[in-house]
């Protein structure tokens, strides 16, 4: 690989080149185009292939060099400029569209085994009487199980085209024998809205994780299932969303503003002021709103929570999002690989900036979350730095500061309670998931008692039989603990416990309502709600 070293150089000015062309080609802004004189360009491109190609030293595989020139020239141009290579595009692809081609199962990889911690409601493996807790010994009599697979093997194994077939040999509890099951590959709808319910009888919560092209649907269907259940209040959980499609956040901030105001505009050198604003169809624009918001959120999290903040529209509780506010366009390339560029910025209604500072060091950047971790800003208010400088008013006149993601309204710190070097290990083991698997299975009947998620939040509890038998099972794999140790750790465990055999039971309903009964930003947004 030492030719790299060599020829960098004089190929930096052969991938602009090559970068002009398709920059010049697909982007355009509304009365202007990015000028190129393609002549002079493509002379200069084929004079420079054509001499490398006769005359350097060793061969060159210049398809594989003109990638990680690609790559390594939009990765110094910001930390969001980027290069998707084509086996990428794909997943990508599926992730932002809201849905995949498989068989429709939420799995983990326990003690080197396959366990399906669901069947997607509806998918192909429901469908056939694939459940949960089921153990995938075999894909098409290929043993799959204690061979080291992960996730991304399974995910090449179990994905495949709409109508393929694939025969899966399970070994489920309490059944002896293994079980067969040929299952028809079938679109998999990928969600948005990981749970949405209510927590009082007029205050309801809902959970969102990504802004793909279906959210916008997933969301209303949401606020209008709890708006006729009564809902007046709204928690909307915006935590470790990276964001995604600027329209969806558009759609979503639609919801709760009134018409005509400011959602979000974006500026940049070759692109014009363009704004963003509410039209009169919003459904949910007077009712009290509190968004929850972390150093994970990011994009277009950032727009929603900012404009919320800016029109005093609700209130904002958490920690400073992450302070991603560059906009970048995606261009397919002619091999079906694609690259996105950074075009413009994006501005709350009050006109902060949302972008954090960067430099070329786009590995410190992405690394700024742990820097917060060591100066103490995820514990302590105080430690949040601010700058007069980059002061803003929102309509109401309360300060607000940009400089790099939104400031929360009410700070809740990073909660560490319940930290020991116990639970540590517990959970590096992975003996939190895999007891709530054997539990369930072994207690299936019995579980059966409870008839929604709301009744096994409100009747089930992890006693201390049950936390007896937690026990046992880390003693087995060498995990012990010191008494204070436990006493210290026990309420997150219990909770925790709890939240992993409710989403067994009953999906993220299950898990969401029994972990929010212990978040600190959940009883902050109850007490002010």
């Amino acid at each position: 690989m030492s030719y790299k070293k060599s020829v960098f150089n004089p190929l930096v000015i052969f991938l602009f080149l090559v970068l002009g062309i398709y920059i010049g080609r697909y982007f355009t802004t509304p009365n202007s185009y990015i000028q190129l004189t393609q002549s002079t360009s493509k002379s200069k491109l084929s004079e420079l292939l054509q001499y490398l190609t006769y005359n350097y030293v060793d061969s060159i595989d210049l398809d594989s060099l003109q990638e990680d020139l690609i790559y390594k020239t939009l990765e110094g141009l910001d930390p969001h400029s980027s290069y998707i290579p084509l086996e990428d595009m794909q997943g990508i692809t599926e992730s932002m569209q809201g849905n995949f081609e498989g068989i429709g199962v939420e799995f983990q990889i326990l003690n080197d085994t396959i366990v399906v911690v669901s069947p997607i409601s509806g998918g192909p493996s429901q469908k056939k009487g694939i459940l949960a807790g089921d153990k995938i010994i075999m894909a098409d009599s290929v043993h799959i199980a204690g061979v080291g697979f992960t996730n991304k093997d399974v995910l090449r194994t179990l994905k495949g085209a709409k109508g393929t077939s694939v025969k899966l040999t399970i070994k489920r509890s309490n059944t002896n024998r293994l079980l067969e099951f040929d299952i028809v590959r079938d679109r998999i709808p990928i969600t948005s809205v990981d749970v949405f319910y209510m927590i009082k009888e007029d205050l309801g919560y809902i959970k969102v994780n990504r802004f793909s092209g279906t959210t916008d649907t997933e969301f209303i269907q949401a606020i209008d299932k709890l708006k006729d259940k009564g809902m007046n209040k709204l928690i909307l959980d915006l935590r470790s969303n990276p964001g995604g499609y600027l329209s969806a956040a558009i759609n979503m901030a639609d919801e709760f503003l009134s018409n005509g105001k400011t959602i979000v505009y974006t500026q940049g050198n070759s692109r014009k002021k363009q704004v963003y604003t509410s039209s009169h169809y919003g459904g949910f624009t007077k009712e009290k709103l509190v968004v929850l918001i972390d150093e994970g959120s990011a994009s277009a999290s950032e727009i929603i929570a900012g404009a919320i903040q800016d029109h005093d529209r609700g209130t904002i509780i958490g920690r400073r999002t992450f302070g991603k506010g560059l906009v970048q366009e995606q261009i397919q390339l002619t091999d079906g690989s694609a690259f996105r560029l950074t075009t413009s910025r994006y501005y709350t209604p009050s006109g902060r900036s949302i972008q954090k500072p960067y430099t070329d060091d786009s590995e410190s950047y992405h690394n700024e979350s742990q820097e917060r971790y060591y100066s103490g800003e995820l514990y302590h208010k105080d430690s949040i730095k601010v700058q007069d400088s980059l002061k803003f008013y929102t309509s109401k006149g309360k300060v607000v500061y940009g400089g790099g993601g939104i400031f929360p309204d009410y700070f809740i710190p990073l909660d560490t309670t319940g930290r020991s070097d116990w639970l540590y290990e517990v959970i590096a083991k992975n003996t939190l998931n895999s007891f709530a698997f054997e539990y369930v299975n072994q207690n299936r009947n019995a579980l059966k008692s409870y008839t929604s998620a709301s009744d096994f939040q409100n009747k089930f509890t992890v006693d201390s039989k049950v936390f007896s038998l937690f026990q046992e099972k880390n003693k087995k794999v060498n995990i012990f603990a010191t008494k204070s140790e436990i006493e210290n750790s026990r309420v997150w465990v219990q909770t925790r416990l709890k939240a992993l055999i409710g989403r067994q039971l009953f999906a993220d309903e299950g898990f969401y309502r029994a972990v929010n009964e212990e978040d600190q930003m959940i009883k902050k947004a109850l007490e002010i709600l």
